[in-house]
């Protein structure tokens, strides 16, 4: 199971379903779905979902990094931490919307369009 998510980053459970069922005949599509949570459960695997997107999964875990998402193809891709040490992000108030909360992690996504559908959409990508 590790190898699948690791092989296949941000691959949903189908896929991963689909690389573990080649090596392993037999399994089931709810041990798959047991294994991925209990993964998760111990940190070996992080599960994302994006907006409108269904459960991904990733062996990239530990650093608190984001993802930028292609709003037209789907495609996720890695984006390094946005700011210094996790969380990343400091709330502008720390005192005030939190509640007593002590921030461990910040979740950003960026959303676009990757070079490959800016390119067959004939939009170009400017960076300022």
């Amino acid at each position: 199971m590790l190898e699948a998510v690791s092989g296949q980053p941000h691959a949903d459970t189908d896929t991963i379903f689909g690389t573990v069922r080649a090596a392993l005949p037999d399994v089931s599509r709810q041990a798959v779905y047991d294994v991925l949570a209990a993964l998760t459960t111990v940190g070996l695997v992080r599960r994302i979902q994006p907006t409108g997107s269904v459960a991904r999964y990733e062996s990239r875990v530990g650093d608190n990094h984001h993802h930028v998402v292609c709003r037209s193809c789907g495609v996720i891709a890695d984006v390094d931490c946005a700011v210094g040490d996790a969380p990343c992000l400091v709330p502008s108030d720390p005192t005030g919307d939190l509640d007593g909360f002590i921030v461990d992690e910040a979740e950003v996504v960026y959303w676009g369009v990757c070079p490959d559908c800016a390119a067959s959409q004939g939009t170009s990508i400017t960076i300022s």
